[in-house]
C-alpha cells in the first residue's frame, strides 16, 4: 500500500484529510441537507480549498467579496472542532481578512453564529462557518442596520456583571 494513501482518511463530507486530523476528530455524518457538505462546486465560487476547510464567496452576500471559511467536516459549533481543525480554520481565516484589508477593503468583520433555535434557509445553514465581510466607513451594512445599533447598547449593570461572571467560572 502506499504510503501517502495510508495517511489520509476520508472524512464525512467525503474528502481526503491527514489521518492524524481524522483521529482525533469526532465522528460526524455527513448531513444529506447540508449545503456545504454537498457543495455543488460548478454553481460555488471556491477561492481556496485546504486539507481541513475551504473558502467560498458567499452566495447570497451581505457585499461585495464577502467570503465564507467552512470546515470540511460537517460540524455545528466550533467546540466540535479538533485543536488543528481549529488551529487551520482562523489561520485561514487571518489570511484571508488580510487579503481583503490588501486587496480591496479598508475594514473586514469576523462573524461567526451558531443559532441552534432557527431553522436551516438559504441565509441560514447548520454547519460552522465564518464570515469574512468587506466594511467601508458608512458602507450598506451600516447604512441599513448599523446605524440603528447605538439604540441597542446598555451600561453593564454590577448585578449583572457578578451574575455573567459567576456562571461563566462555574463552568
Amino acid at each position: 500500500m502506499d504510503s501517502k494513501i495510508a495517511t489520509l482518511q476520508i472524512h464525512a463530507c467525503g474528502t481526503m484529510i491527514p489521518a492524524e486530523l481524522s483521529r482525533k476528530a469526532k465522528t460526524s455524518p455527513m448531513v444529506q441537507d447540508c449545503p456545504f457538505c454537498s457543495i455543488d462546486e460548478q454553481k460555488t465560487a471556491i477561492v481556496e480549498k485546504r486539507e481541513a476547510v475551504y473558502v467560498a464567496l458567499s452566495n447570497p452576500r451581505l457585499v461585495r467579496g464577502h467570503l465564507l471559511v467552512i470546515p470540511r467536516r460537517h460540524v455545528e459549533k466550533l467546540a466540535e472542532l479538533t485543536q488543528e481543525e481549529l488551529t487551520v480554520l482562523w489561520d485561514t481565516v487571518v489570511e484571508f481578512q488580510e487579503k481583503i484589508l490588501t486587496s480591496f477593503s479598508t475594514g473586514c468583520d469576523v462573524r461567526q453564529n451558531y443559532r441552534p433555535f432557527q431553522r436551516q434557509s438559504r441565509v441560514k445553514v447548520d454547519h460552522l462557518h465564518v464570515h469574512l465581510i468587506p466594511r467601508e466607513f458608512k458602507d450598506q451594512i451600516y447604512q441599513v442596520t448599523q446605524i440603528y445599533e447605538t439604540q441597542l447598547f446598555e451600561d453593564l449593570e454590577e448585578e449583572e456583571k457578578r451574575d455573567v461572571l459567576l456562571l461563566l467560572r462555574m463552568r
